[in-house]
Formats: C-alpha cells, structure tokens, sequence
C-alpha cells in the first residue's frame, strides 16, 4: 500500500511504515553528523586538542613529563628551567629504586676520620721504610750469558756480604738492575767485589755500570715526591672548583687526600718498602680516584638542575645510585689487571700493585662517602648549579619638576 508522502499522519504511524520509518532514518542521520574515527582511537577533535595542549616543537613531551613530576612548578622561571633544558630536559624519576648511601654517611665519616688519625700516627711512630731511591746506595747494571732468577742473584748477594739486595729485570731475564744500600767501598773495589758475588755457576756475570748515590740525592727526590703530591692535590682542587663548584672541589681534595694517606699509611704500619715505583702508584692512584669522583660529580649536577621534587640528600642518593653500576664494573676491570702484576709481574711490579690494590679500595669507598658526604654537610643545593641571570636593563623612573607649579 503506497503512503502519502505529504501525509504528516501517515509518516508517523508506526503501523503504516513499519519500525519508525522515518524516525530511524532521522537518527541515523543525526548519529552520521559525528565525526568518524580514523581507527586508531583518535579523531580530529581529539587532534586538535592534544596539538592546543601541548608546546611548539620538541617542548611538548618535555612540558607533559613536568607536570608529572610536580603539578605546582612553574614552567616560567626562565633560569630553573634554561638549567634543566641544557642537560637534556627535566628527568622523572618515577618508580625508580634509590639506594640510601646517605643514610650511614656518619658512621663512615667517623670511620674515615679513624682511618686518618691512624695512618698518620703509623707514619709519625714507624716511620716509612724508604727505598734506595730516597736513602742512597749503590746501582749497578748486570748482564748474565744465561736466564737467571731474581731470587737466586738476591741469594748470591747475601752469600758474598751484600745484604738488602733489590733485584729488578730490565727488558730481559738475562739483563738486571742491582740496588744495594750505602757502601763503604769506591767504585772500582765494588766493581770487583759485585762481579765475584753475582758469578753463578756456568753463568758468568759481567757488570756494565756501577753508580754511587749520596744521601744528599735521595734526601732531594724524598722532598720532590712530597712537592710533587701537594701540587697534584692543588691542581685537582682548582680544576674541580672551576669545572663544577667549590663545595664539589674540596670533597674531592679531601677525599684525594684520604685516599693518598690511608695508602702511605698502611705501608708504614707493615714496614711495606716504600720506592720510586710506590710513589708512582700514589700519584696514579689520584688520578684515577679523581676520574672516578668527576664521574658522579657529573650525574650529582645532571641530577640537580634536572630533577624535580627530592630533597639534595636524595638527589645524591639517587646520583650515586645510577653510578653504582659503572664504578662496580670499572673497580673490578682495573683489579684484576692490578692482580695480575701482584702475582705475576715480578717483583718489580709487586710493591707497586700492592699500592695500588690498597689505594683502589680506598678510592672506591671515599668517591661514595668522603666526596660525595662533604658538600651535602657545606649546603650543596640546586641553587649551586643554576645561574643567576642579571636583568640587563632596569627601570628608572624619571621625575621633572614643574618650575611652574610651585608659583
């Protein structure tokens, strides 16, 4: 049956066309009007909301991820935020796990203090066991036909009167440097004595060079190698404190200097030989300890300008924390490297191995509780890492004065 379109009764009866007719097509063309979604959730609207939201260019994940981290910060302090977008944006630290170092820096600060106090009392009572290169003696340069042992010259040395004997290869095994304390003899009746002392069996001993060095040249070098430790210390302070901040410098010194004297300290205590080679372990051990503090002084001032709502206590738990692993796996490359000369390089690398194993263990706990503990007890804050910028022009207020509103 044909309805009359011009009909409005017949167009609304339900019975005459069925499930609403025209309702349904009315609807469904109001429901059409809505903009389609593009199959990924999103459609234009949502688009140009998120794009109003957001900041122009590489800013908008940077401004999302603030206000995260603190609702309350204000974006509009130029200098905060100039800090954090020059180390690469403000970090949220989220869920992470930080390890409180902090919480026992006291009882390690009394430890390392202790450790201090002993060491310099051992060096003041027991004094260092100085080698030839700071006491004097007799140097000698030694060539044999055949491979012969350190041990077995040093025996040769005792059997012929020539005691405290320090043997060391040079290059070869058939090549020695012969070390012995002040003698009383002149260079040609050591000569002759030294050659018929180290001939061994089937392998005869032909001494090249015979020197003679005064007390007065070791007591020189002993005052150079002390110059020469001061000046490092000097150095690394003023290099800390221009690169990063004063507070950050003087827990370095300090720590440097901890590092320095628990080493010297322990030589003293055992009697250790303390030489030329020893030395040099101290003054490497420096640089290496220094390496190790400017690596978590670099994160302490990343951290500072780019994190937000912790406390600088936290801050350099947190510091300390994302370092662990990389001082884990550079402490352990680095001994076992210094193992290895302790065991197997002969003894001219033992005492200097030695130094070095007692002066890494130090290094490692001072870069955590000595280099790190100090600045937090001076103040150390965001504050110390970010730069104040002077206005460069200020408002002045010009008043003139009427002559004529006085009359």
């Amino acid at each position: 049956m044909a309805i009359d379109k011009n009909n409005p009764l017949e167009q609304n009866n339900p019975d005459r066309n069925g499930s609403g007719g025209s309702n349904t097509d009315a609807s469904s063309t109001r429901r059409r009007k809505k903009p389609r979604r593009d199959g990924k959730g999103s459609n234009n609207q949502a688009k140009s909301k998120k794009a109003r939201r957001g900041n122009s260019g590489d800013n908008a994940t940077q401004t999302l991820s603030t206000q995260a981290i603190d609702p309350n910060l204000d974006i509009g302090d130029a200098e905060d935020y100039a800090a954090a977008q020059a180390e690469g944006g403000i970090k949220a630290v989220g869920d992470q796990r930080i390890i409180p170092f902090m919480k026992i820096e006291k009882p390690m600060a009394l430890l390392s203090l202790l450790m201090v106090i002993g060491s310099i009392i051992a060096i003041a009572v027991n004094g260092l066991n100085l080698g030839l290169d700071f006491t004097g003696g007799v140097s000698a340069d030694v060539r044999y036909e055949q491979p012969v042992e350190q041990a077995e010259v040093v025996q040769a040395l005792a059997d012929g009167g020539f005691d405290d004997a320090v043997v060391q290869y040079l290059g070869t095994r058939e090549e020695l440097l012969v070390r012995l304390p002040p003698q009383s003899d002149n260079v040609d009746g050591l000569n002759a004595s030294l050659t018929q002392a180290l001939t061994l069996p089937d392998n005869a001993a032909d001494i090249s060079n015979v020197n003679i060095i005064g007390s007065q040249v070791g007591n020189e070098v002993y005052l150079n190698s002390v110059m020469a430790l001061a000046l490092a210390l000097v150095c690394m302070l003023g290099y800390v404190a221009l690169r990063f901040q004063f507070k950050l410098s003087l827990g370095a010194v300090l720590s440097l200097f901890h590092d320095a004297i628990v080493t010297i300290g322990v030589f003293a205590l055992f009697g250790f030989p303390f030489d030329l080679t020893v030395l040099a372990a101290i003054l490497a051990l420096i640089g290496y300890s220094l390496n190790d503090t400017i690596v978590v002084y670099d994160r302490i001032r990343e951290n500072f300008r780019r994190v937000r709502g912790i406390s600088p206590r936290q801050t350099i738990d947190l510091s300390l924390t994302e370092t662990l692993r990389r001082t884990i796996m550079t402490i352990s490359t680095v001994l076992l490297v210094v193992l290895a000369m302790m065991f197997l390089g002969g003894d001219g690398l033992y005492w200097f191995s030695v130094a070095l194993f007692i002066g890494l263990l130090a290094g490692t706990y001072s870069s955590t509780y000595i280099a790190s503990s100090i600045p937090l007890r001076m103040g150390l804050s965001r504050d110390d890492f970010i730069v104040k910028v002077k206005p460069e022009f200020e408002e002045e207020i010009v008043t003139f004065n009427d002559p004529k509103m006085y009359e």
